[in-house]
């Protein structure tokens, strides 16, 4: 089986002494590419955590990670930078949208980073906007933009550069249920390629069924694996 991110041992603390308190405790996780895979659990077991620890804006305590073959606590600095950029994409639950820059803008960011061209950036970015709806508002900054507005912006800014792995905390929170629907066939769509993967963090029922697999997560370990072989269209 290719993997997408393998975890072994995987811990995470926050805080020193006697202060510590463990969020992942020796946590053990295979996710396979050409799929989705959601980590579903009460709030507070660990899942936004682990999501963070394998984009790499958390560090883990201990334990061995691996994203696309890669060891992800080997990697440092630009070269850390370099391969997040490339390789991933992130929908985060406050959306992290750049207050400044207008909804077009913010859903070109990665492809600017990555050097493509202004006009060419612009033009991809208005096309992605687009397909969620949401073009009429492209010129719009976030302040002006509704809670489900925004997320659509921010995931059309996780798509937009087509990453190997894209990393979800509750993609669909904001959205009503056609909206939603929409949202989930498109990450389907990405994530049925053989050479890609999408991870959702979600308290939302309404979308097990785009799963492959789904991780039922308490206290910071995974309890079981549901295997789902027929994902939803």
């Amino acid at each position: 089986m290719n993997l997408a991110i393998s975890c072994r041992g995987l811990t995470k603390d926050f805080g020193e002494g006697e202060t510590r308190v463990r969020v992942l405790h020796g946590l053990d996780l295979d996710v396979p590419l050409g799929g989705i895979t959601m980590l579903a659990g009460e709030s507070g077991c660990g899942k936004t955590t682990l999501l963070s620890v394998v984009a790499g804006l958390l560090n883990p305590t201990d334990g061995e990670l691996t994203v696309l073959g890669e060891n992800l606590r080997a990697l440092t600095g630009e070269a850390a930078v370099v391969f997040r950029r490339k390789n991933l994409g992130f929908i985060f639950q406050q959306y992290n949208l750049l207050p400044t820059l207008s909804a077009v803008e913010n859903a070109a960011v990665p492809l600017l980073a990555a050097g493509v061209h202004w006009n060419g950036a612009i033009k991809q970015a208005r096309a992605a906007l687009g397909k969620l709806e949401l073009g009429h508002r492209a010129d719009s900054r976030p302040a002006h933009l509704s809670g489900g507005q925004q997320q659509r912006v921010a995931i059309a800014r996780a798509l937009i550069h087509n990453p190997r792995l894209i990393l979800c905390d509750e993609p669909t929170a904001a959205l009503d249920g056609k909206t939603g629907h929409s949202v989930m066939k498109m990450l389907s769509a990405v994530a049925v390629q053989s050479d890609r993967a999408v991870v959702v963090v979600t308290h939302d029922q309404r979308i097990y069924d785009f799963a492959q697999r789904i991780a039922h997560m308490e206290d910071g370990r995974i309890q079981s694996i549901e295997e789902r072989n027929q994902p939803k269209s």
